[in-house]
């Protein structure tokens, strides 16, 4: 098999005194998510969907909230560390395709940049990753501005 898909997702509540950390990059807002490392729910998705497509887990199995060596971790750190671990099996991600779920801030401004870090951290062009970006239209946790969710799917080509 030469290809393979994998979906992620991650959820965090926002609270205040924490940096937003979204795609690796901080995005200016009164409030940050809530989580165990910097909770980015953007990187957070792409490596469960790594994983997911390489079948090798998920990121709870890997980098579990009760060990504290992740306590405050960057994202990045853990995206970098799924990396390695399909590169040494051989993938390598075609193409990522994330869903932002937040009612605010508004992050049009901020998707190219979210868009160069993660082509970095995932060794390929930024042409290979797309970040959209919505809101839940009011409705829910997501809605009532108390989380902010995001979704990925990522394509996997054996080398």
């Amino acid at each position: 098999m030469n290809y393979r898909v994998g979906i992620g997702h991650d959820i965090h509540r926002l609270i205040s005194g924490r940096k937003l950390m979204l795609g690796g990059i901080e995005v200016p807002h009164t409030k940050g998510l809530s989580g165990h490392s910097d909770a980015d729910v953007v990187l957070h998705a792409i490596c469960d969907a790594i994983l997911g497509a390489a079948g090798m887990g998920d990121i709870g199995e890997l980098f579990p909230n009760t060990d504290s060596k992740y306590k405050g971790l960057a994202s990045s750190v853990l995206l970098g560390q799924v990396i390695k671990k399909i590169h040494i099996e051989g993938w390598v991600v075609e193409n990522v395709d994330v869903m932002i779920l937040a009612e605010e801030p508004k992050l049009q401004e901020f998707k190219m940049k979210m868009k160069y870090h993660i082509a970095l951290e995932l060794k390929i062009d930024q042409a290979q990753v797309n970040i959209k970006a919505g809101t839940n239209e009011g409705l829910g946790y997501i809605g009532a501005k108390e989380g902010i969710a995001a979704y990925a799917v990522v394509l996997l080509r054996k080398q």
